[in-house]
């Protein structure tokens, strides 16, 4: 009788979370369909006409103007989200769905050097948790919820499944993950991702090219590099932290920080000829797996965005963190004697584990993006960028309850 009852509980506990988590998807997916289709057309416009880069100091200032008028509350963004699911108090504003799409088309439109993670996942978290007001859903359903949605923003965006399911569990704590949301996550993470795909969005493909062997060679290059990834993911974070900590010390009015910053920027960008570092820069990462480029891009690229993001300008730092590592897994190549495609999708996942605290996420990621191959070698950089990154990240909201290597910060648990 007792099993009888235990089954019939995670009967239902599947598919209440089924049902839930596939609407999250479907909401998520369709969000990030539409942002993407939005910023495809953001992008194409402002390389046919260069000169609206000159247009970024406004759009900032207008940016920064609505976030001040109507974002109160929701300007946190993601890290917002894991706050709410490490101590649920109110239900995320649904106007975060809106202003954070509506904000980052404008960056990118005018140039600004940010990423799309950040939209997704909080266009993701916003709509899920409108479902707790709607179901009167209880503290940890809520949490559950709030993670799939993080999931499904994350996969729908990338295309990434496995990595988006892993990625909400793992960003909130590190050394720590819940698996009551496991089942939700994963549903709402490729029901997310193939709504999108059911939209007619294509994610850009990316080849990793010849797979050396697994050997001692290979595994220490791989490592070696884990480790210069881990240093560029730790600089990457102290360096957004610290930039917007000096803009908020000096400037006191919050519209005007984008609007200077994006002087600066903008000028930047026009007279040093520095297109390559505007906006997302695929272009510049599908060349990082198809030729040797310049060394000094992926140092390019980090100026770039910690400067947009540090003045305000919304968006993300994933897809920034994904140029940064394959320009710099690029670069290594003919420093460790190995293909430059290989080291750069290294690169590709290893800075961002490093900067975000998510190897396992990352290491998922490698596999969906350049094949099973990539593995075990994706997993040795990815452990390693992760080891020598330190205990803080792109996300001031994650905990660290654990040392990642002996005894360093206060246990005390996220939940």
């Amino acid at each position: 009788m007792i099993q009888a009852t235990e089954h019939f509980a995670l009967l239902r506990f599947a598919l209440k979370w089924l049902m839930l988590a596939a609407v999250v998807g479907v909401l998520a997916g369709s969000a990030s369909a539409l942002f993407l289709w939005a910023l495809d057309a953001a992008t194409h416009y402002r390389e046919a006409h260069r000169h609206i880069v000159w247009g970024l100091p406004l759009a900032g200032f207008a940016v920064g103007w609505v976030y001040l008028q109507v974002g109160h509350g929701v300007d946190a963004g993601n890290n917002l989200l894991i706050d709410e699911i490490h101590d649920p108090k109110k239900t995320v504003p649904l106007r975060m769905a809106p202003l954070i799409l509506v904000s980052t088309v404008a960056s990118h439109l005018f140039g600004a050097s940010v990423g799309r993670e950040g939209t997704a996942v909080q266009m993701g978290g916003s709509l899920a948790d409108q479902l707790t007001h709607a179901l009167k859903l209880d503290r940890d359903s809520r949490r559950i919820v709030l993670m799939a949605g993080i999931a499904a923003g994350f996969a729908s965006v990338f295309g990434t499944p496995l990595a988006g399911a892993i990625f909400a569990l793992e960003v909130l704590a590190i050394g720590r993950m819940r698996y009551d949301a496991l089942w939700a996550c994963t549903v709402a993470a490729v029901v997310g991702d193939q709504t999108t795909v059911l939209w007619g969005i294509q994610h850009t493909a990316y080849a990793a090219g010849a797979i050396p062997p697994l050997t001692v060679w290979s595994l220490g290059a791989a490592a070696v590099a884990g480790v210069v990834f881990g240093l560029v993911g730790r600089l990457f974070a102290q360096g957004s932290h610290s930039a917007s900590s000096a803009m908020k010390q000096r400037i006191a009015y919050a519209p005007l920080r984008p609007f200077i910053g994006g002087t600066v920027i903008a000028a930047a960008l026009w007279f040093l000829d520095a297109w390559r570092y505007a906006g997302l820069g695929i272009p510049v990462m599908v060349e990082a797996f198809a030729q040797p480029l310049p060394a000094t891009d992926f140092l390019g690229k980090m100026v770039f965005t910690i400067a947009s993001l540090g003045s305000g300008f919304k968006g993300g730092e994933v897809t920034p963190l994904f140029y940064i590592g394959a320009t710099l897994g690029n670069a290594l190549a003919p420093v460790l004697q190995q293909p430059f495609a290989w080291l750069a999708a290294l690169g590709f996942v290893g800075v961002f584990a490093a900067a975000a605290n998510t190897p396992l996420a990352c290491t998922l990621m490698a596999i969906e993006l350049f094949g099973g191959g990539m593995g075990v070698h994706a997993l040795v950089a990815c452990v390693m960028s992760y080891l020598v990154s330190g205990h803080s990240g792109i996300y001031k909201a994650q905990k660290a309850p654990h040392s990642k290597h002996g005894a360093s910060p206060p246990a005390v648990d996220p939940y």
